[in-house]
């Protein structure tokens, strides 16, 4: 089993930390220089850049399996996460996971006029009340890999009442998932989508969800070169309403890593990220530790284990240090010589 993609990265290290920031295509670092270097010279860099940017949204509605229109882009989970909190009426109770992601968590935590409650993750479903107003999750846990059971989360939310926020940023490029089976979902695209900082997205329902667009700049406007000046006259009639004034330069790299993942399909990446984890998985036992309980999951959680992160960075080994547990990610640019590499630096 070789990297699902070995001419378009070329890593330097043993990286398996792709759960923190995944490596950018050759292709897509290519398209980034050229845009710098064209707009260094006075070029139309911007003008290819927003097509870029329509270009990549297209590609991840195709990911999450939502028509375009319900896909805005921006760049950074936390602000999505906040509008949706700002249109929240006062009073409402927001239902969140232990120990889950702060960008996430923390919008609704900042508005004291929210009732914040938490739950254990396996336990979320179970926790939903009628007086629940919005769940928010991540599909699959930063910390230790753990995936959520959306489907019961998703069934418990109809039966209250309530809408439903998942945080696909560890999930979508290498686990399947379909946007249109929650109210809003989340995501950047840095960490599994092979993408620059500055790129994320929101999903919207059919009826776009009844947010109120308090950021909404000139690029919301359903003509937005006819929305530079004043009150924007007519938002968008698509989720674009919600865009963020985009970072065009990681734009003009994100089209094209989101295409390298549909060549290689995220069934393909699956299979490979799950091989690699369950590899690491029996070798870490083998060397009597445990591994938090994750099953399918391409984030691999040592408890006890954090405190080598460093000593394994000196030897070319990168893995992360979350919650005093070492974590590793394995996506499809790694091979199984670099789990073996990770597990004799460990021994």
């Amino acid at each position: 089993m070789e990297s699902l993609a070995g001419a378009e990265f070329a890593p330097q290290t043993t990286y398996l930390t792709t759960a923190s920031s995944g490596l950018i295509p050759a292709r897509s670092v290519a398209a980034m220089k050229a845009a710098l270097d064209d707009a260094a010279a006075g070029g139309r860099s911007t003008d290819v850049a927003f097509e870029a940017v329509e270009e990549t949204r297209a590609a991840y509605a195709r990911l999450v399996g939502v028509p375009v229109r319900r896909v805005a882009t921006g760049g950074s989970v936390v602000v999505y996460a906040g509008l949706i909190a700002t249109s929240l009426p006062s009073g409402a109770e927001v239902l969140t996971a232990e120990g889950d992601f702060s960008s996430l968590v923390n919008p609704f935590a900042v508005r004291r006029d929210l009732k914040l409650r938490t739950a254990p993750l396996g336990e979320l479903a179970e926790a939903v009340r009628p007086e629940t107003a919005l769940i928010a999750v991540s599909a699959v846990q930063s910390a230790d890999g753990r995936i959520a059971d959306l489907d019961a989360i998703r069934d418990a939310a109809r039966a209250h009442g309530a809408r439903t926020l998942i945080d696909f940023s560890q999930a979508v490029g290498w686990l399947p998932v379909s946007a249109g089976a929650a109210d809003f979902t989340v995501a950047v695209g840095y960490k599994w989508l092979l993408s620059p900082h500055g790129t994320a997205f929101l999903t919207v329902p059919e009826d776009l969800g009844g947010l109120t667009p308090v950021f909404a700049g000139w690029v919301a406007g359903e003509n937005p070169w006819d929305s530079c000046y004043g009150p924007v006259a007519e938002l968008a009639r698509s989720a674009r309403r919600y865009d963020e004034s985009p970072a065009l330069l990681p734009y003009a790299a994100a089209r094209h890593s989101l295409a390298l993942l549909h060549e290689v399909g995220t069934e393909a990446v699956r299979a490979h990220d799950r091989a690699l984890a369950d590899r690491f998985r029996a070798g870490i036992t083998g060397l009597g530790h445990s591994c938090v309980p994750a099953p399918g999951s391409a984030i691999v959680s040592v408890p006890g284990l954090g405190e080598a992160a460093p000593r394994l960075a000196k030897a070319g080994v990168h893995v992360s240090a979350r919650a005093g547990n070492l974590r590793a990610a394995f996506h499809l640019y790694n091979t199984p010589a670099d789990v073996d590499r990770l597990l004799e630096a460990l021994a």
